[in-house]
């Protein structure tokens, strides 16, 4: 057996853990693979097409490294971990964030990251520009302000301002969130990628963006200065201030920068200017600071450059994706305009159908009560025709009393004057019955105009709810409501609604006149019984009186005759004629 036989197999995979600012993603890697092949898996995998930004960092002991693509990801200083960690981030950051970013993966990587930065307070930024871009954070999540669903309180578990800013007024979480969602609300119609390019184009202006910080010396010494790296040149700055950099050297005022073991030298473009010259301890530090210097330089020139076909074709699609979306949103908006404005004529036939059935049913209870009222007129009509019969029969029986006094003769000009008074008062009595007679059939020919004009309104009250009815009937079967049965439909259209000038109130009040008035009358023919009585008695004892007197009062009879003749008879005609409807019983007879 061959001892080379019993060595182990060495692995040809490993596994690498690859985190993303949105995710978390795992692959098997071969033993041979270089940085730049595992790089574009990733790209491949997130869908970025804009590679140049962005690059693989992992920490080695106390600072972090880029991994290299033109070597092998084993032969590098990587951890030994299994799997082996690396973060995905933007290396480099554009100048112009609308002009450069052309995808919109791109675009949201870097809004994570940068997002990231100024929460965790790596990027300085003040209250007021943390509170505006903490709204445009919540618009790129959460969409249009809608107040009936974000309620109070619905941002508690987001983080959107820095620590710093929270701690720095006495203002609770309540009051932040009023702040931001004031803010968040001017923001309807943006959608979700417009809104995190709103968020790149503050934060690029910020003074800390896109900045790597390397502390360094300007002897070998002492460490009294930081180097800033980022798109527009290199920075030096104070140890205290990370704002406003001391000295700059841009770019495109850069002729050369060297490095030689750990002194760095810039060498301005202007040759009349002075050689600056730093030093930094680490060697790792200074391979990171001279990667950085190279990477940004290139794309300074780059970016002064044509685009690329690549570039060009990918600008040429990202504009056809923004305005395919641009019209999309505009037709989504537009039916959610539609779907509102139809939700709203929904509601209003609603409410125009429910005002509808009110007014059918207030309709049918007034006709239910002007029918109770006409049928209550019908009873105090009957009623007062009765009462004039009856009144008429006592007016008839005062007038044969009246008669009977009138053919009776009195003996002394004491009975005479007696006689004469009591026919007076009879008379008088007998006006006042002609007098309530006429009232009675006045009432009576009232109440019966009133219940034809009341049967005139249940007419009209029929017509405008058959009217209101057909009406109602289309909104009905707009909304499929089940056609109700012929009878109840026929109900429906006979009962109409109308405004009835008949309450409750008035036929209670009408019932308690007829009341009364039946009252009034019973007293009175009580009292024109009782008179007519004490009259019979009086005209008995006359009676008796007459057969021995009868001599002496032909003469006080005859004139008594004529006096009835002249005077009394108008009025009985008149009497029979409105209340009895009949000939007068003295018309044939002849004084």
């Amino acid at each position: 057996m061959s001892i080379l036989g019993l060595k182990k197999k060495q692995p040809k995979t490993f596994k690498v853990k690859v985190i993303t600012m949105d995710a978390e993603m795992e692959f098997s890697c071969e033993v041979k693979w270089k940085g730049k092949d595992l790089f574009d898996l990733v790209c491949r995998t997130v869908g970025l097409r804009e590679t140049w930004f962005f690059g693989l960092r992992y920490t080695v002991k106390d600072t972090y490294a880029w991994l290299k693509t033109e070597k092998r990801v084993l032969d590098q200083e990587v951890p030994k971990d299994s799997p082996i960690t690396f973060h995905f981030l933007a290396k480099f950051f554009p100048e112009k964030v609308e002009e450069e970013l052309v995808q919109e993966i791109t675009q949201h990587l870097f809004f994570l990251q940068v997002k990231k930065q100024i929460l965790d307070e790596e990027i300085f930024c003040s209250p007021e520009a943390s509170v505006l871009l903490a709204s445009y954070a919540v618009q790129a999540k959460y969409g249009d302000y809608d107040p009936n669903f974000h309620k109070p309180g619905f941002l508690a578990q987001d983080e959107l301002l820095p620590k710093r800013v929270l701690m720095q007024y006495q203002m609770t979480a309540d009051m932040w969130e009023e702040k931001i969602t004031a803010w968040y609300a001017e923001h309807r119609g943006i959608a979700r990628d417009e809104a995190e390019m709103e968020y790149l184009k503050i934060a690029q202006d910020l003074e800390m963006y896109g900045v790597s910080y390397f502390a360094i010396t300007q002897n070998k010494r002492d460490t009294d200065l930081l180097l800033g790296v980022d798109a527009q040149g290199l920075h030096i700055y104070s140890p205290n201030s990370k704002l406003n950099p001391n000295k700059s050297f841009p770019w495109s005022g850069i002729r050369n920068i060297s490095y030689s073991e750990k002194e760095f030298t810039i060498k301005p473009l202007d040759k009349k200017k002075d050689v600056f010259k730093f030093y930094s301890s680490q060697l790792r530090v200074n391979k990171l600071i001279l990667q950085l210097c190279i990477g940004n330089h290139d794309l300074f020139m780059r970016r002064r450059k044509v685009d690329s076909i690549e570039v060009q074709q990918m600008k040429a699609q990202a504009k056809e994706e923004k305005a395919r979306k641009k019209m999309e949103r505009q037709i989504l908006a537009r039916e959610k305009q539609m779907r509102e404005e139809a939700e709203r004529a929904k509601e209003e036939m609603e409410r125009r159908l429910f005002q509808l059935q009110d007014e059918a049913r207030l309709a049918n209870e007034a006709l239910l009560r002007s029918e109770e009222t006409a049928d209550l007129l019908a009873e105090k009509a009957q009623i007062a025709e009765e009462e004039a019969k009856l009144l008429a029969h006592k007016a008839a029986e005062a007038e044969q009393e009246r008669q009977r006094l009138e053919v009776t003769a009195l003996k002394t000009k004491e009975e005479k004057r007696l006689m004469e008074q009591k026919m007076r008062e009879a008379e008088q009595l007998a006006v006042k019955l002609v007098e309530q007679s006429e009232r009675r059939l006045k009432e009576a020919d009232h109440l019966k105009q009133d219940l034809t004009e009341a049967k005139d309104a249940e007419r009209r009250a029929k017509q405008k709810l058959l009217e209101i009815t057909k009406t109602t009937y289309p909104l009905i079967a707009a909304y499929s409501t089940p056609p109700a049965p012929p009878e109840a439909s026929n109900f429906a259209y006979e009962t109409s609604s109308s405004r009835l000038d008949f309450k409750d109130s008035d036929m209670k009040r009408l019932s308690m006149e007829i009341e009364r008035e039946r009252l009034e009358y019973m007293e009175k023919s009580k009292h024109l019984q009782d008179q007519l009585k004490e009259l019979k008695s009086e005209i008995e004892s006359l009676k008796l009186e007459e057969q021995q007197q009868q001599a002496g009062l032909y003469s006080l009879h005859a004139q008594h005759t004529h006096l009835i003749k002249f005077s009394q008879m108008p009025l009985l005609n008149r009497f029979h004629q409105i209340v009895l409807g009949s000939t007068p019983l003295f018309s044939d007879v002849c004084f």
